[in-house]
């Protein structure tokens, strides 16, 4: 811990110490600290540092939640079985896309794959049943809780985290760029196939995608 200005500054080592979170789930809250809001750094003696007190309110502010119902969880099935990730959102009791965020943004103790299958537009990650319990039941899964994942600490975090790009829209784009020539409804049936949901919202993400590409 370093005070300066009489204001303390903790280092990482200091956070998992204050927080009781283990550093695996600090690292992750930095690496989305765009979309979550958290506190900026400050180099001491070539070591990040972040205010404490300052960080306390925002670590507060993401991890308050409410009783969590875990009762959506879908609890039956081989332990061992290899999901993709239309299956593994019906475990969680989540829509699909909420899992292809998690890719980009994974949330605090959010299971590496076990395998990952190549596709012609993307890779599609597979994890157990057994992982994903683990990570339903786990404190910084927030599955269960209204939202299921820690909200920005302001209004300005909030309004970013809506700004951010619509996954099927992204799913859509790539799909594009290796199918230019199909029409809307085909690719849209297609992606409903691999990603699930319904063949209507895909065509609404295919429009999206080709508007951006204009």
């Amino acid at each position: 811990m370093q005070s300066l200005s009489g204001r303390q500054f903790a280092d990482r080592t200091d956070l998992i110490a204050h927080s009781g979170y283990g550093e695996s789930s600090l690292r992750a809250w930095w690496a989305g600290r765009k979309e979550n809001g958290h506190p900026p750094a400050r180099t001491i003696d070539g070591v990040m540092h972040w205010d404490l007190a300052v960080w306390s309110e925002w670590f507060t502010e993401v991890t308050r939640q409410g009783p969590r119902n875990l009762g959506r969880i879908d609890r039956s099935g081989d332990p061992d079985e290899e999901l993709p990730p239309v299956k593994q959102a019906r475990v969680l009791g989540v829509d699909t896309s909420r899992i292809t965020a998690y890719r980009k943004n994974p949330p605090p103790g959010w299971p590496e794959p076990v395998r990952v299958e190549k596709l012609p537009t993307r890779d599609r990650e597979y994890r157990t049943r057994r992982q994903l319990w683990e990570f339903a039941d786990g404190e910084g899964s927030r599955v269960g809780t209204a939202g299921g994942r820690p909200a920005g600490p302001d209004p300005k975090v909030r309004a970013a985290k809506e700004a951010q790009p619509d996954p099927r829209v992204v799913a859509a784009h790539d799909a594009l760029a290796v199918r230019p020539g199909w029409k809307a409804g085909e690719l849209a049936l297609a992606l409903a196939e691999q990603h699930g949901g319904s063949v209507s919202v895909w065509r609404r993400a295919v429009t999206a995608a080709r508007k951006q590409t204009r």
